[in-house]
């Protein structure tokens, strides 16, 4: 490859030199189904869990004791409470460790969904690295939630319900990593 740049600088100019595999087009996102289906998940993350969800536990410090937000909407603020309630008994406690995790998603995550959103659509190649970070902090992230779930302080009374809750963040992170660690350029024809 180093002899393929060396010619191609050398003999055309810089302006010349094309590598084969940076010159590809991306395939077309229809025969990309996969990343369809990671496309719709970021957006659920973006748009209902990050800034809706996960905000309202950033901006309730106390569920017994507050005064409904400007944002999220009463609604959402009332099903994240009936949830909790019901099922997640962490998600009511609040502790500090569950609070940074929903700062790492509202902070870090959510602006990454936006570029990620993009470039999955329109196959850029530079949110590969973006990818492999964003799911590597999501599996260890939820990793260390679903341990509080099944033997923490807070553990939930319905374990499979809440297995069953977050197993997209256990399923989506696994996929991306597949598809990113694969090839240099994930969006093209393997062929």
């Amino acid at each position: 490859m180093l002899k393929q740049i060396y010619q191609g600088l050398s003999t055309s100019g810089l302006r010349d030199f094309k590598l084969t595999d940076m010159n590809q087009l991306p395939l077309p996102l229809k025969k990309r189904p996969v990343d369809i289906a990671v496309i719709i998940f970021f957006c659920i993350n973006l748009f209902l869990i990050t800034y809706m969800v996960d905000l309202e536990q950033l901006v309730i410090a106390n569920p017994d004791h507050f005064q409904y937000p400007f944002w999220p909407p009463a609604w959402m603020v009332d099903l994240v409470h009936w949830y909790g309630r019901r099922f997640d008994p962490v998600l009511m406690a609040r502790p500090a460790w569950w609070r940074a995790t929903i700062w790492i998603d509202s902070l870090f995550f959510g602006p990454f969904y936006v570029f990620a959103i993009y470039a999955y659509a329109k196959g850029k190649n530079w949110i590969r690295f973006g990818s492999i970070i964003w799911a590597s902090v999501m599996l260890t992230n939820v990793t260390i939630i679903l341990f509080e779930e099944i033997n923490g302080e807070h553990a939930t009374p319905q374990v499979m319900r809440v297995l069953l809750a977050n197993a997209c963040w256990v399923i989506f992170p696994l996929i991306v990593l597949y598809r990113m660690w694969r090839s240099v350029y994930p969006f093209q024809n393997p062929g």
